[in-house]
């Protein structure tokens, strides 16, 4: 058995970045005896999980049992997996998840790949799939969550707080972004209920540049058609142009983003941007509210939608989201003050992606 530990986190980017306090976490624990911090993300999380510090090598694994499009079952992907953590020779895994995911398939994966212990959340009887079986507190965000999970499985707390970083350094967007101040407003979101609508987004960067900001529009591959509407001849358009990494550079250049609740709010976090936060109620803002940085969060959180976890809004309008763009203006006003960008890696071990899928 090695002393390297493993944190399993099977979501998208922006939960991975949520994940990060804890993995530091886990990092520091097993520094002391030698050992390394090792992740295993899903495809849809994997570019996160790249970005955490402290973090030596990246498993990718596509996993029948989580993500909004799960792929099938597949016997030979799995072994390989088996596989793979079982040459490893982990100390100890934690099963990070959230709201009603089940850690004990991932939890079976590793006992059968001899993982030392296990440590999970889980509201179903584990049996004996899992070493700590913890129970999350009621009313903590996703951030406090993973850390107490973390320090029930005997890591301890990070040794540098518990806000959100990303590993630098980052890419040089000097010559995508303007030369002057800019806001970032990103319409965009992996859940189309967590987004404003296509032509409130396009008013929302009217009026932040009829109030005299510079305005940058960023998005993924997917998601150009969405930022060039929104931008409409008035802001620089950014989507499709970066990575990840490149797009935490823009934000961390920014001086707010607006943006809703979705992976980009929480890289803006991790590299200490203050976030207008456009929130959809589908989710509880207590969990999933950006973390650590100055925030102002606008969206209806009484609205009929609430708690529905609902990936398209099921009320006619989106009302939620029906947010005055007069207020996202006094709302950036409020936050456009000189702020602290995040700080690369501690240590500067090299980074390794391992695909352990087919």
């Amino acid at each position: 058995m090695s002393a390297d530990v493993l944190a399993v986190r099977l979501d998208s980017d922006g939960d991975v970045l949520l994940t990060g306090p804890a993995v530091r976490a886990m990092a520091h624990a097993a520094a002391r005896d030698g050992g390394q911090v090792d992740v295993l993300a899903a495809p849809a999380g994997r570019a996160a999980a790249e970005l955490l510090p402290d973090v030596r090598d990246v498993l990718v694994f596509d996993a029948p049992w989580s993500g909004y499009r799960p792929p099938p079952v597949d016997r030979a992907s799995v072994l390989d997996l088996v596989a793979t953590l079982a040459e490893r020779r982990y100390a100890a895994a934690v099963v990070f998840t959230s709201f009603h995911q089940s850690p004990l398939p991932a939890a079976m994966v590793l006992k059968v790949a001899g993982v030392g212990r296990v440590a999970a959340v889980s509201e179903d009887y584990p049996g004996s799939l899992l070493d700590v079986r913890h129970t999350r507190a009621d009313g903590l965000h996703e951030v406090e969550a993973a850390l107490d999970l973390a320090r029930a499985a005997g890591f301890g707390a990070p040794p540098d707080g518990d806000r959100l970083r990303v590993r630098g350094p980052l890419p040089d967007v000097s010559s995508l972004v303007p030369a002057g101040p800019y806001v970032v407003v990103h319409p965009g979101a992996s859940v189309p209920a967590r987004a404003p609508a296509p032509d409130h987004a396009r008013d929302l960067v009217a009026a932040l540049v009829r109030a005299g900001h510079e305005v940058v529009v960023t998005g993924g591959p997917g998601e150009t058609d969405l930022a060039a509407h929104a931008a409409a001849g008035r802001a620089r358009d950014l989507s499709g142009r970066t990575d990840l990494a490149g797009l935490a550079a823009v934000l961390a250049g920014a001086r707010c983003v607006v943006v809703g609740n979705t992976g980009p709010a929480h890289l803006a976090a991790a590299v200490g941007t203050p976030v207008v936060s456009l929130f959809a109620p589908v989710v509880p803002a207590e969990r999933w509210a950006p973390w650590g940085v100055p925030t102002v969060l606008l969206g209806d959180q009484e609205a009929a939608c609430r708690g529905t976890r609902a990936r398209v809004c099921p009320v006619p309008g989106h009302p939620c989201l029906g947010v005055d763009p007069d207020d996202v203006v006094a709302a950036v006003d409020r936050l456009v003050v000189p702020h602290v960008v995040g700080t690369p890696a501690p240590r500067a071990t090299p980074l390794r992606t391992v695909g352990v899928t087919r």
